[in-house]
């Protein structure tokens, strides 16, 4: 008669399929460990993978649009540069006309009209980052002010003829259906300056012109006519800078909605599939307790047998 094992088949297949799952609960809280999610794939994500999927592209789109956002600010902010130095420009020359009505002395008129023209000439051909031209619209590859000369302005049979700026303002979109203009086009934010100094480049070649000193009659009548007309242009490059500046608040506003969406979408995801690592790290050290537990009890029970419980004589 032999003395056979006390454990059945039964009872060594059961904590084999125990030691089985205490592995695999083991292997899944080490991979939580190791990468910080849940899971590597949908299935370890389970009901919630939809979900998961929507919270990411919505991020997503949140930082698409907060990138084009950001590249609309750097433009905007570029143009109000710009927009500034035109409308100091702008006074300047209305000072000028104004000076020499006031002083009866149109001595040096020219010389600042000269000055004034260049630096008009510089602001409304600027350039962008990439090398376009800032206020040319859809037509940002050719100098958007074609004259390089006070004489060839004065030669033009009308002010527009000084601009090859295109017609479309550029745009960017801030959100789903919602585009915000920010382009601004140099013969929206020139014709007036520029008619001023053509108006002034024409009466200095006409036989009544040659600013040089007391002003005549004629003269004084003409620079008496440009001075509300230089007021005007002033007004208006100053309206053009303060509608710019509304331009980089909204974007700016869109911006830290989209940071904020962002912001927002990204913590739903991580939500779902980031795991709370003191958490795993616990459930962990448990895995590996239970593993090495009924990994004890099963060598154990194999080494069992009825000798175990016979009395010793």
């Amino acid at each position: 008669m032999s003395v056979d094992r006390v454990a059945t088949n039964t009872q060594s297949q059961f904590l084999l399929n125990q030691i089985m799952q205490a592995t695999n609960r083991m292997n899944t809280s080490q991979q939580q460990v190791a990468s910080g999610k849940v899971s590597n794939n949908y299935a370890g994500i389970g009901g919630k993978t939809g979900a998961l999927e929507a919270a990411r592209a919505s991020a997503a789109r949140a930082d698409a649009y907060q990138s084009n956002t950001q590249s609309a600010l750097n433009q905007v902010d570029l143009q109000d540069t710009q927009l500034t130095q035109l409308s100091s420009v702008a006074q300047s020359l209305q000072q000028a006309i104004s000076e020499a009505v006031g002083n009866n002395d149109a001595t040096g008129l020219m010389n600042n009209v000269q000055s004034i023209f260049d630096q008009v000439s510089q602001v409304l051909n600027a350039k962008d980052a990439n090398g376009n031209y800032l206020f040319g619209g859809d037509k940002d590859d050719v100098p958007p002010f074609n004259v390089t000369s006070l004489s060839q302005l004065a030669g033009l049979a009308n002010t527009s003829d000084a601009f090859s700026n295109g017609t479309q303002k550029k745009s960017v979109m801030v959100a789903d259906g919602q585009p915000e203009q920010i382009g601004v086009l140099a013969s929206d934010i020139g014709t007036q300056v520029v008619q001023v100094l053509k108006d002034l480049a024409t009466f200095q070649a006409s036989p009544n012109g040659n600013f040089s000193g007391t002003l005549t009659d004629a003269q004084s009548t003409f620079l008496g006519s440009e001075m509300p007309v230089s007021k005007a242009a002033s007004v208006s490059v100053n309206s053009a800078t303060a509608a710019n500046g509304y331009t980089y608040n909204r974007l700016k506003d869109a911006a830290d909605q989209q940071t904020a969406l962002s912001t927002l979408y990204k913590g739903f995801v991580s939500n779902i599939e980031d795991v709370d690592m003191p958490t795993a790290v616990s459930q962990l050290n448990m895995d590996q307790t239970a593993l090495q537990a009924a990994m004890q009890v099963t060598a154990q029970l194999g080494q069992i047998s009825l000798l175990n419980y016979l009395p010793v004589k």
